[in-house]
């Protein structure tokens, strides 16, 4: 049954809420009621940090992550191992594996995996970036912590034969994750035991999911 609005206003504020990933009609109405309840001086600091992010947020350069500047954090972290650094699909990884405390390197974020049905491939991501890096710079290890799918494996292949004849060790996180796992959504303990406990990289690896 088509809802119906008393407000005009209110219902295109429900479609924004709605385009939000995991956001249906129901929850849009929640949010959209809520902010209805707002002063305007907390409805302008909620716009603001909103129209703040998208203008002014920047990727860094040397690894992808988002950042408030060129280079993250992270990367200029002095602090860090700089001759290890940790492959991962997305921004959402990086958290989370600095939220275990288990890993001291640096990163690199792929901006996605390998998947045709998806219509990404190897020049959609951030692939060549990642073996200028390992070319050019101090890196002893590349640990590949992609999630434990089909495309992950995938994806682990590509990047292992895409650094081959570069003298640099290649690991992949172990296999404590469940396969089919999704990195993002795996416990903090699980996911810092797999860093710890990364086995070496080999050809043996494909598709062993």
């Amino acid at each position: 049954m088509l809802q119906k609005y008393p407000s005009s206003l209110l219902e295109n504020a429900v479609n924004e809420f709605a385009r939000l990933p995991g956001v249906g009609r129901k929850s849009a109405l929640r949010l959209a009621l809520h902010v209805l309840r707002w002063t305007n001086g907390e409805v302008e600091a909620f716009a603001d940090a909103i129209t703040d992010m998208k203008g002014n947020v920047h990727y860094c350069r040397v690894c992808h992550n988002i950042c408030d500047a060129e280079i993250c954090n992270i990367c200029e972290d002095k602090a860090r191992d700089a001759a290890t650094v940790c492959v991962v699909e997305s921004i959402k990884d990086v958290m989370a594996i600095e939220n275990t405390g288990q890993f001291h390197g640096l990163y690199h974020v792929l901006g996605g995996i390998i998947s045709p049905m998806d219509g990404v491939g190897p020049a959609d991501l951030q692939i060549d970036s990642l073996v200028q890096r390992a070319k050019s710079s101090p890196i002893k290890e590349i640990i590949l912590a992609l999630s434990t799918t089909m495309e992950g494996d995938t994806t682990n292949f590509y990047i292992f034969r895409k650094l081959a004849g570069i003298d640099v060790k290649i690991s992949v996180i172990a296999r404590g994750i469940s396969v089919g796992d999704e990195l993002e959504y795996t416990d903090e303990i699980t996911l810092g035991r797999s860093i710890l406990n990364r086995t070496e990289f080999n050809e043996s690896f494909k598709y062993n999911s």
